[in-house]
């Protein structure tokens, strides 16, 4: 890859001024989320293990902080619609409903079918109109957008740089809290977690590796990044929903392709055991994507003897039944 090529991929990535401004913003809302060296689950590593609580934000999750980012964008530009549709599986829908409902703007949000019910009740509860259609998010994404320019509505993405300054809010707090960071793992699921990483390394000039997590049952990103072009793959994950994507964003592999170390796949199986440590070691509940990154660390811990591992609790937002499921003996 030429050098003017990455050049170009990055410079769309918010600088140091831009994370510090989207902190400000963020801060208004609420402060930063700690992170913590539990000595338990750096005893199951093998090594020191830090994990980044985002899901001790008031949505139970990191998303919340591109909503507000991507509202304060619109309203400095004078933009703010009278109505907002976008898709989700939760979090995305529940940061856009926050924001939307602090900006006084109308907000629908589109979920497929089956989707997680406690999510679905706490969109509803920030004022969210709820529209389930479709099989999966792709599906979900398309009506969405359908229904937006039908109406004359604002369609809010899932990838898009007034929410990746921030998203990178997160990593910019961890890697100034942990400066000894030797590598990251960061869940990907439609890609703002992951290009918001590279944002926070590149701005603060760190050295950390970043690897990138998908679930081994929804591998557009690892196949597109191999592919180097977007390869779509099917969904079959029954639990890690925050990474259940179908097709890659072209713009968020553009970010990755230089900066991503490696990818790693996590099967569900090792996403429940990761749900069940992280229960275990620290008493905080974990979604399927919330517990990727440290099930990631766990597949490679015998390679990260002596090195400073970061991975993120990135959300809490699982089901009861769903969680009490995945803590029985055996149980997924």
């Amino acid at each position: 890859m030429s050098a003017v090529l990455k050049e170009l991929q990055t410079s769309a990535l918010p600088g140091l001024a831009d994370i510090e401004a989207a902190a400000r913003v963020v801060y208004r809302e609420f402060q930063a989320t700690p992170q913590y060296r539990w000595g338990l689950s750096s005893q199951r590593l093998g090594t020191d293990c830090w994990i980044k609580h985002e899901n001790h934000t008031p949505v139970g999750a990191f998303k919340i902080r591109g909503g507000l980012t991507y509202f304060d964008a619109l309203k400095r530009s004078h933009a703010l619609p009278a109505e907002v549709i976008s898709a989700t599986r939760g979090n995305h829908g529940q940061s856009i409903g926050w924001a939307a409902r602090a900006n006084g703007v109308a907000c629908t949000i589109v979920v497929p079918r089956g989707n997680s019910l406690e999510k679905n009740a706490a969109m509803r509860a920030l004022g969210v109109t709820l529209i389930e259609r479709g099989d999966d998010f792709q599906e979900s994404r398309e009506f969405a957008m359908r229904l937006a320019a039908e109406r004359g509505a604002h369609m809010v993405p899932s990838f898009h740089a007034d929410l990746l300054s921030g998203v990178s809010t997160c990593w910019w707090e961890f890697m100034l809290a942990v400066p000894q960071l030797d590598v990251v793992y960061v869940p990907i699921g439609q890609g703002s977690g992951a290009c918001s990483a590279i944002a926070a390394k590149l701005a603060l000039g760190r050295k950390l590796r970043i690897v990138g997590v998908v679930s081994a049952h929804a591998t557009t990103y690892a196949d597109s990044l191999a592919a180097g072009r977007v390869v779509e793959a099917p969904v079959t994950t029954q639990l890690a929903d925050g990474m259940a994507c179908r097709i890659a964003d072209p713009s968020a592999l553009d970010i990755m392709a230089p900066h991503i170390h490696h990818i790693v796949r996590v099967s569900d199986d090792e996403v429940a055991q990761a749900m069940r440590d992280l229960y275990a070691d620290t008493h905080n509940v974990a979604e399927g994507a919330g517990a990727a990154s440290f099930a990631a660390a766990m597949q490679e811990r015998a390679q990260l003897k002596g090195q400073v591992v970061g991975t993120t609790l990135c959300g809490g937002n699982v089901d009861s039944a769903v969680f009490s499921k995945v803590l029985a003996p055996g149980g997924v």
